[in-house]
């Protein structure tokens, strides 16, 4: 009876732990789906998230005082939500940037070569600290990014970036030939 009662409190601890995983990234990603209006998939999302969250608080609570290392799973569990949270985040990349390129020398070339990858880019000449320089504007989805930086930093190691969160855009022209990652790419083969 009594090693039965510590592997039924073992594997309530491990339920626990990967609900907490589940309820507090969904959680994270809410937020941030929230920040970017798009109040539909965070509605959904907090509705799973409550259910979760209710069944195991009620778990604990209701078990807390014959078994309190059930604390230690849902504490465990609340951290590495978080972290995986951000992770499921940052590979969806919901929303759009603003990206601001700064260079002195290959303003015109980088622009050329964004274009080309079929991004938008918008260019005004300025003056720096050392003389003129470009600023290349380019607004992009946030999963564009990671294959826009590496070609800026190949024509101008040397070029300045910044990105801004851009919440409200009225208008973006997605790139022509963005090529297909992730899922999309394993459905495309077949």
């Amino acid at each position: 009876m009594y090693r039965y009662m510590d592997t039924q409190i073992f594997l309530t601890g491990i339920l626990i732990f990967f609900a907490r995983i589940c309820d507090v990234s969904m959680g994270t990603v809410r937020t941030i789906v929230t920040v970017h209006g798009r109040t539909t998939i965070a509605f959904f999302l907090g509705i799973l998230e409550v259910i979760i969250w209710i069944l195991v608080v009620s778990t604990v609570v209701t078990q807390i005082k014959d078994s309190p290392i059930l604390i230690l799973f849902y504490a465990l569990g609340f951290a590495t939500g978080n972290v995986v949270g951000i992770m499921v985040e940052r590979k969806i990349a919901f929303g759009f940037l603003v990206l601001r390129v700064i260079t002195a020398q290959r303003g015109d070339a980088m622009a050329q070569r964004l274009r080309a990858m079929g991004q938008p880019v918008t260019t005004f000449m300025g003056k720096g600290m050392r003389g003129p320089v470009q600023e290349l504007y380019v607004v992009c989805r946030r999963r564009d990014l990671k294959r826009l930086l590496p070609a800026i930093k190949e024509i101008d190691p040397d070029a300045f970036y910044i990105t801004e969160q851009a919440r409200d855009v009225n208008k973006v022209l997605k790139p022509v030939n963005t090529p297909i990652t992730g899922w999309r790419a394993i459905l495309k083969k077949k």
